[in-house]
């Protein structure tokens, strides 16, 4: 590859880093190609962008971004994954996929600038998803409404009960 070639893969890295919430570094070697390319594929219906690049690249690119932190861990053959959305996403499937396949390593992780170690990325995959927690907290939220409509409506309730009750006596 040529200087220009290496500068225009810099450029894009750099632009795809400084965009990316999330940033996973994995050991590759030992996959064939249709292991990595069915990761590939996982990632991509995740939204996430995969690629195997030169450590030099990658630490050029990484410069000024949240993924800096993670130029002590460019050794050997290094494959990363980028998250712009949600990074839960991709965490699950990196570490579904290492389980799958001993051979892929996941070495770290950076989440908005914080260096992510192997452990801290499985507990980050094992968080439910953002749709899910935004679920629950709306239902948190609409609770308490819920439970004050139910309270001001037996009011009326036990009113009416009172009278029906008052009515049946008077009747009997």
């Amino acid at each position: 590859m040529n200087k220009s070639g290496k500068e225009q893969v810099v450029a894009e890295l750099a632009q795809k880093l400084a965009s990316a919430k999330a940033s996973f570094l994995a050991d590759y070697r030992g996959l064939n190609v249709e292991q990595v390319n069915k990761l590939r594929g996982e990632l991509r219906g995740a939204g996430v962008d995969y690629q195997v690049a030169k450590n030099t690249l990658l630490k050029l690119a990484a410069k000024g971004t949240g993924a800096e932190c993670l130029n002590d861990h460019l050794a050997g053959p290094t494959a990363i994954a980028i998250a712009v959305g949600d990074p839960v996403a991709p965490a699950k499937v990196l570490t579904e996929f290492a389980k799958a396949n001993p051979k892929f390593e996941l070495k770290a992780g950076a989440l908005d600038g914080k260096l992510l170690s192997v452990d801290e990325i499985k507990a980050l995959a094992e968080l439910p998803s953002r749709e899910v927690l935004l679920a629950k907290m709306l239902g948190s939220l609409n609770a308490p409404a819920s439970n004050f409509v139910g309270v001001l409506a037996a009011i009326p309730r036990s009113l009416v009960q009172v009278l029906a009750a008052i009515q049946d006596k008077k009747a009997a």
